[in-house]
């Protein structure tokens, strides 16, 4: 995960990795992309979990989520303002994470409680 500070609510916090599909992009692809250029590491297998809506009623942008299985390092993150601190969190922490208020956006909520309610 990645613990980074986001201006828009000004706090720090941790995300999955994440990012936009590029014109023309699959978004598995954007997906390896994205955890590469933001973690240093590249998932061995990855697999489609979920696509949600975080907004319905609001805007149309659907949020694709992949899972990934297994990693290699491949290097230091090429995106450093990204990348903040890039650390392994056990999901054993995610409850204390959400109490404290230290998981930020939709999509890692949405992936973190997906992969507990139906394995990885």
């Amino acid at each position: 995960m990645l613990w980074r500070y986001r201006f828009v609510p000004n706090k720090w916090g941790w995300e999955l990795p994440g990012g936009i599909v590029d014109e023309g992009e699959d978004p598995r692809q954007a997906a390896l992309r994205e955890v590469e250029e933001e973690t240093g590491w590249r998932p061995r297998a990855l697999e489609r979990i979920v696509t949600f809506e975080p907004m319905v009623g609001m805007v149309d942008s659907p949020h694709e989520l992949f899972v990934g299985r297994g990693a290699d390092k491949v290097g230091e993150p090429t995106d450093a303002e990204e990348a903040g601190e890039v650390a392994w969190v056990p999901l054993s922490d995610v409850h204390r994470l959400i109490r404290k208020d230290e998981l930020m956006g939709s999509g890692t909520l949405v992936g973190l409680l997906h992969v507990i309610a139906f394995g990885a």
